[in-house]
């Protein structure tokens, strides 16, 4: 009695634990799945990846001849089917048996590069400059109205010279471009000028609708200083701004912000641009030195897609109502920047948290940007949150992130902008994204580039277009990046930035493509992602 109590007992456990085993592996139950994909008139595919979960983990398996293959997949798990030259399909959510999946023709792969008269040819740039010496790149296309009208691609008329070009002189990006390795000595002047520290507590207590800096003095700014509400900063051709890295404010890095009620009028000229750099900074500065100090960031009142129309910008705890930027202003003006030199920024103010080297958000298409650089920030060069500027001689060079990025439905328009970037430092030449809460709202991200050089540093993308996001380049040249162009088309999405390319709000017209990976034609160099 006593044994055959145990035996029940044992039977019972292994029962109890079989059981519990059965329903432990049910949670990840296979089943097969015979898979053929096909284009839209039916033909099979071969060399198709399809992308499934088995037993939890994502796996990956090609199609053969006959277009087909056998997966051993979870149960009520996508499958999703994808080719260059196609649109992903994610045709199966609940696989087993046998299933088709058809892949629609992909127009930006397979055909746009070519009918929108894209090319791929050397430039043949002048040795250390970026002038090119092919003079066969192609015609342009029109210009809209305010831009320059010229007959060349790329940022610099082929006709200058390593001293005549645009941005030879007065930016450190000059430098850089011509290979050498530090930014040009500050003259004894510049170095003997007396030092004013700069606090916002400083700045609270100016009044009137003015506050007059002069180039003889080197401001110093201590903590995130902010131009009071309704008050214009002016500062001279010549002056020099250094930040402080580590205040005694208690902030973690110093900026100097002007918020969207206030504006900067910094007025340099080619022979004494305005430079912002880090404290200490003497001129002979190494370009790999970035970090040093925050950056300039501009807030004006002009429309966003985010929710509600108002956003707090980046770099600024959120606590701090002065960070806000956005309205319905688009043509607000928050001042004039020409020859404006920006150098050795992006300080980190929090887990990945940096600012950018120039920041502007909601600025309206009043404000004047003319001949400004970005030179070795830690993050990205300039970054548009939303708003409606436009502007024209732009650089980006030796920062360690993207060169130019946008967000929140930035819908301005630029012409003559370099992007430049130096041996492993740099991700995307520009990144491009269209909302972010929620990422589908109007108005949609649809800014323009005209006469763009984007030169890389071979292991980087040159563009990416994301969260529903559009935009133009026109006439630009790209060269020297290990990837080309890639739009996301988003699996059961309306509205994505492969459907503002569907509706001409995203356009890459007359450009020309240089040493982008080992393509040697369009369906290399333009892919969508998902």
């Amino acid at each position: 009695m006593k044994i055959t109590k145990i035996l029940f007992l044992a039977l019972m456990a292994v029962a109890i634990f079989s059981f519990t085993a059965c329903k432990k592996d049910k949670k990840n139950e296979k089943t097969e799945t015979t898979l053929t994909v096909k284009d839209s008139g039916g033909a099979a595919l071969s060399g198709v990846t399809v992308e499934y979960f088995l037993s939890g983990t994502e796996t990956t398996a090609t199609t053969d001849a006959s277009g087909q293959v056998v997966l051993n997949a979870d149960e009520n798990t996508d499958i999703i089917a994808s080719m260059d030259g196609y649109r992903p399909n994610k045709g199966i959510s609940n696989p087993g048996g046998t299933a088709d999946i058809a892949l629609a023709t992909d127009d930006f792969n397979a055909t746009y590069f070519g009918t929108a008269a894209n090319s791929v040819a050397d430039p043949q740039f002048n040795p250390n400059t970026l002038i090119p010496g092919n003079s066969s790149l192609g015609a342009v296309g029109s210009f809209p109205s305010g831009l320059t009208t010229v007959t060349y691609k790329g940022a610099v008329d082929p006709s200058s010279t390593s001293t005549s070009a645009w941005y030879a002189g007065w930016s450190a990006a000059d430098r850089v471009i011509g290979g050498t390795s530090t930014t040009a000595a500050f003259t004894l002047a510049q170095k003997n000028r007396t030092k004013f520290t700069v606090t916002d507590t400083w700045m609270k207590a100016q009044t009137g609708t003015t506050i007059s800096w002069n180039k003889d003095t080197v401001y110093v700014l201590d903590g995130f200083v902010y131009v009071p509400d309704a008050m214009t900063l002016d500062i001279p051709a010549g002056t020099i701004i250094q930040g402080k890295g580590t205040p005694s404010t208690g902030d973690n890095t110093s900026a100097l912000i002007v918020q969207k009620n206030s504006k900067i009028n910094a007025v340099g000229t080619a022979a004494e641009p305005i430079i912002f750099t880090f404290e200490g900074d003497q001129g002979a500065t190494s370009f790999t030195e970035n970090g040093k100090w925050g950056g300039l960031i501009i807030l004006g009142q002009a429309g966003l897609n985010s929710t509600g129309s108002n956003s707090n910008i980046e770099g600024i705890p959120s606590t701090e109502t002065r960070g806000a930027y956005g309205g319905s202003n688009n043509n607000d003006n928050s001042g004039t920047l020409k020859y404006v030199s920006i150098r050795h920024g992006g300080k980190e103010i929090g887990s990945d948290n940096e600012i950018n080297g120039l920041t502007l958000g909601g600025v309206g298409s009043s404000t004047t940007i003319d001949y400004v650089e970005v030179v070795s920030n830690k993050d990205d060069g300039i970054e548009w949150f939303g708003g409606t500027v436009d502007a024209t001689h732009l650089i980006v060079a030796a920062c360690g992130d993207d060169g130019l990025d946008y967000d929140e439905g930035y819908r301005g328009t630029n012409q003559f902008v370099i992007v430049y970037q130096t041996a492993g430092a740099g991700d995307r030449g520009g990144e491009h994204d269209g909302g972010t809460d929620p990422e589908d709202a109007a108005p949609y991200a649809t800014p323009k580039f005209y006469n763009v050089t984007s030169y890389g540093n071979g292991d980087e993308r040159a563009l990416t277009f994301r969260d529903n996001a559009g935009g133009e380049y026109h006439n630009s040249i790209f060269a020297n990046y290990k990837k080309g162009v890639d739009i996301e088309d988003l699996i059961g999405k309306e509205e994505d930035s492969y459907k503002r390319y569907t509706e001409s709000a995203l356009q890459l017209k007359n450009n020309v493509f240089h040493n982008i990976g080992s393509a040697t034609d369009g369906s290399g160099i333009f892919k969508i992602s998902y």
